[in-house]
């Protein structure tokens, strides 16, 4: 099994650079498609990457820093900044020197608009993109072990076994399900023979990996249980200090500007999968910034040992998902790439998972008012959509490896491929595999 990993490299833009800036990224994007990568543009090549997942480039703006100023806090300066983040297959740094190997003059372009690049004490650009590498608090994968390659060999089989199917169904007689499962499979063997189709195996788990991930598993549950005295005479406390919080917060039910939902529509729709980035300020104080890191360490734990394999949750729409600090943890970024319209995924949200939102949302500022933590908030949905679109920025350039295939599609193609390798174990099993196909 081959993990994912990701990474962020963020750096603050020049003075002045912003413009210049937007128009090289806009270079990068499809004649038609705001916002959408060309695989093969002359910058940075996505589609070279084998190990790709996803990629964005997103300039980090603040422009709705004032509604600190409801907690009687000054806001604070933010100087805008260019993040290019991703998913890739195997470990980060051995992925960052791939880019920097086969895009180094794109990079160094875009990277130029940036302060202290090239940094004087830096050995390149790999070192620069090193030091300036944000690790999230957070982050989730659908399908922990799902490689980019796979991805693109299950997607073929399907898309063989599909064709095929069609033209020996009414010849076979389709209630002759063992036979036609023969058929497809002795299809299957000619189409590898040929070079048509390739089914590779997994690669070993990593064994750093496994060790490190298997420690986060034990190591986490173990800290909670010999902390759990502490945080159950906490409790009370903490739960009467949230409450005051809660009904002391000021309410921000502001409708976003007409324009900036233009510019995001603008880019969403152009595939079956959507970006979403937002940033904002975390409610002021030590009790909110804390309560936000504890909610994110749990949130971490459950993405990668509970929700790991196809939904997070009740939703199965998201491919990957993160939440990072910035500005020294009084600011968070949440970036994701998810199946379906922007309307769908909050609903979706809204509907099966609000009292998750609640929970990794509600200290940052503008969220809606919760109680207890978990009620309220999200349930109350136009003021919950009115603040994460206020809080969305636009993603200036994004890449999809596998575009018109969704998380469901995914899930699928891994299900015929299991069918193929794995005879299924009843009649009833089988006709539930053919009909996948």
């Amino acid at each position: 099994m081959t993990p994912q990993s990701t990474f962020m490299i963020c750096a603050p833009v020049r003075d002045g650079q912003l413009d210049s800036l937007r128009k090289l990224l806009a270079k990068m994007n499809k004649t038609k498609a705001v916002g959408h990568a060309d695989p093969a543009n002359k910058l940075v090549a996505f589609g070279r990457f084998e190990r790709l997942h996803f990629a964005r480039f997103v300039i980090i703006e603040s422009k709705i820093g004032d509604e600190i100023k409801a907690f009687g806090v000054k806001p604070r300066p933010w100087q805008p900044a260019l993040a290019f983040l991703g998913d890739c297959d195997g470990d980060r740094d051995s992925f960052l020197a791939e880019l920097a190997a086969q895009a180094e003059p794109g990079l160094t372009k875009l990277f130029s608009f940036c302060v202290g690049f090239p940094d004087a004490n830096s050995e390149g650009l790999l070192a620069w993109m090193k030091s300036h590498h944000i690790e999230p608090k957070t982050r989730y994968v659908n399908w922990i072990g799902r490689t980019v390659k796979q991805i693109h060999e299950e997607a073929a089989l399907h898309q063989s076994l599909s064709a095929y199917l069609q033209d020996i169904a009414d010849k076979v007689g389709r209630e002759n399900t063992h036979e036609l499962r023969q058929e497809l499979l002795a299809h299957v063997e000619l189409e590898k023979h040929a070079g048509r189709l390739k089914l590779t195996p997994p690669e070993p788990t990593p064994l750093v990996w496994g060790l490190r991930n298997l420690a986060h598993k034990i190591g986490v549950p173990l800290f909670l249980l010999l902390v759990s005295p502490l945080l159950l005479i906490i409790a009370p406390f903490f739960a009467l200090r949230l409450r005051m919080l809660e009904r002391s917060d000021p309410e921000l039910f502001i409708r976003p500007d007409r324009k900036h939902i233009q510019t995001l529509s603008a880019q969403e729709d152009w595939d079956v999968t959507n970006q979403y980035s937002v940033f904002g300020d975390v409610k002021p104080g030590i009790f909110r910034r804390l309560t936000f890191e504890f909610i994110l360490l749990l949130t971490d734990y459950a993405a990668g040992h509970v929700y790991n394999q196809g939904f997070l949750a009740r939703i199965r729409s998201i491919h990957f998902a993160r939440w990072v600090f910035l500005d020294n943890d009084r600011r968070a970024f949440f970036a994701s790439n998810y199946d379906g319209s922007h309307e769908s995924y909050m609903d979706d949200f809204i509907n099966k998972a609000g009292w998750g939102l609640n929970l990794t949302f509600s200290c940052a500022v503008g969220y809606p008012t919760t109680r207890w933590f978990i009620k309220e908030g999200a349930a109350r949905e136009q003021a919950f959509k009115y603040t994460q679109r206020r809080h969305q920025i636009p993603t200036e350039v994004w890449y999809k490896a596998y575009p018109d295939l969704t998380a469901t599609d995914l899930a699928r193609n891994s299900r015929i491929r299991q069918g193929v390798e794995t005879r299924p174990d009843s009649d009833a099993k089988m006709r539930e595999w053919l009909s996948l196909i």
